[in-house]
């Protein structure tokens, strides 16, 4: 069966023209397109943060690992569907598009974010795969077109949160699953969230709360981190302390550093595995970071 052959993809430009894709980029008339943009205005990201993060962290910090697979083992919940087409909103590079693709072979796996640049990388790495640009609060895809969405430290980088998760509600199926991930602990933001431009941390109740009300029924809720989150605090508390006495570009040297430090340790490495093999039994009660697993009814 061709990929995304009934898909519903958005129209583009004033004239509405459908595109179609063929398997390594879009056509719309006798033109072709790596991406599909939709536009948009400020990004509360960059270029310049993707590069920061991918220079120290590259593809497998160990948190971020442990991040990606609680995603593929939520999406690997769609597998009763036939070619069950997930959306990767925030996908950055595309390092959760490519793992999904391989985690779920059956699946239809779209990457999209913000930013072109970013959208564009993506899409050069992984050509196999459609990549979007769109704002998540005016997301262009249809009512009930896809069957999952994973979005990992999305959520966080957004003015209007609640729009934006109505919006992954909206384009959801009915028994679709959305799989989000956010900073934990409004009492931790420090010069981190600062440099990376968040607008804010979570509560696991707030964010409960916020998709109960928009529909969702929520299927899992935890945190990532929880045998580190003491460590985690008393980083923060310190950062606190420090932010006020640096610059922005030594608080950007300061966060490059503290993500250098860690993305090849082996002892994190254990500890998140561990976690994770616990995880499939137990919620844990507070982290570094908050899971979610939420279907549409």
């Amino acid at each position: 069966m061709q990929r995304f052959a009934d898909f519903p993809w958005p129209s583009i430009g004033e004239d509405k023209q459908k595109p179609i894709w063929t398997g390594s980029c879009f056509q719309i008339e006798a033109k072709q397109f790596k991406i599909l943009v939709f536009g948009g205005g400020v990004s509360a990201w960059s270029p310049e943060l993707t590069e920061m993060h991918e220079k120290e962290a590259h593809s497998s910090h160990p948190i971020d690992l442990a991040s990606r697979a609680m995603a593929i083992d939520s999406m690997k919940l769609l597998r009763a569907a036939e070619q069950p087409v997930i959306l990767d909103v925030g996908c950055s590079s595309g390092f959760l598009v490519q793992e999904l693709s391989r985690a779920l072979p059956g699946a239809q796996v779209i990457g999209a974010d913000y930013l072109p640049e970013l959208v564009l990388k993506g899409a050069e790495r992984y050509p196999n795969n459609p990549f979007l640009q769109f704002d998540l609060r005016a997301c262009p895809l249809a009512d009930a077109c896809v069957d999952g969405v994973t979005g990992l430290n999305v959520l966080e980088h957004i003015d209007d949160d609640d729009k934006a998760l109505r919006e992954i509600h909206r384009i959801l199926k009915s028994g679709g699953l959305a799989h989000i991930e956010v900073p934990a602990d409004p009492t931790s933001f420090d010069l981190y969230d600062e440099v990376l431009l968040h607008f804010r941390r979570y509560r696991l109740r707030d964010i409960v709360a916020k998709a109960t009300a928009i529909g969702f029924t929520v299927r899992k809720a935890t945190h990532l981190g929880f045998f580190v989150y003491p460590i985690f605090t008393y980083a923060k508390k310190r950062n606190q302390r420090r932010g006020a006495q640096l610059s922005i570009d030594e608080k950007r040297k300061v966060v490059a550093r503290q993500i250098g430090a860690t993305k090849k340790s082996k002892t994190l490495s254990v500890i998140f595995s561990l976690e994770r093999l616990l995880g499939s039994v137990v919620n844990y009660p507070a982290g570094i970071r908050i899971v979610v697993r939420l279907e549409k009814p």
